[in-house]
C-alpha cells in the first residue's frame, strides 16, 4: 500500500465525516463537521505540494531538486483561520443554545429530547431561576 494511497483515503474520510456532520440537526455536530472539513482541506494543500524530503524551500542555483514554499505557506493560514473560525461558530452556536434553550439548527425545540416537551416559557422561566441563583440574589 502506498503513501498517496493512505493519504487520499484520509483525506476523503476526513471529508465523508465533516459532510455528513455538517448535515447533522444540532449544533455541536455541524461545528465539528466543518472543522472536519478544514482538516481535509489543509491536508489536500499539504499534499498537492509535493513536499520533498531534504530539499530546500526556495530554488537557489546549486540546489538540484527544490520544494514549492506556497503550499506550505497556505496550510499555515488555513490552519490559523480555521481555528479563528471554529473558536467564533463555537461561541455563537453556545449562545444560541442559552439564548433559544436547545441546540437545534432550526432553533425549534425537539419534543423527543426536551424534558419540557417544547414549553419554552416554562424553560425560559427555569432559565431565569436559574441565572438568579447562579448571582446569589435569591
Amino acid at each position: 500500500m502506498s503513501m498517496e494511497f493512505l493519504i487520499a483515503t484520509a483525506i476523503g474520510a476526513l471529508t465523508w465525516a465533516g459532510i455528513y456532520l455538517s448535515l447533522r440537526g444540532r449544533t455541536f455536530p455541524v461545528v465539528l463537521g466543518v472543522t472536519m472539513l478544514s482538516y481535509a482541506i489543509n491536508l489536500f494543500l499539504f499534499a498537492i505540494g509535493r513536499l520533498k524530503v531534504g530539499a530546500p524551500p526556495i530554488f537557489s542555483e546549486d540546489a538540484a531538486t527544490y520544494t514549492d514554499p506556497l503550499p506550505q505557506a497556505l496550510v499555515l493560514t488555513a490552519i490559523v483561520i480555521s481555528f479563528g473560525m471554529s473558536a467564533l461558530v463555537v461561541v455563537l452556536s453556545l449562545r444560541t443554545f442559552l439564548e433559544t434553550g436547545t441546540d437545534q439548527v432550526d432553533g425549534e425545540p425537539d419534543p423527543a429530547i426536551d424534558p419540557l416537551d417544547g414549553d419554552r416559557d416554562e424553560w425560559i422561566k427555569r432559565r431565569n431561576a436559574h441565572r438568579i441563583d447562579m448571582l446569589g440574589e435569591t
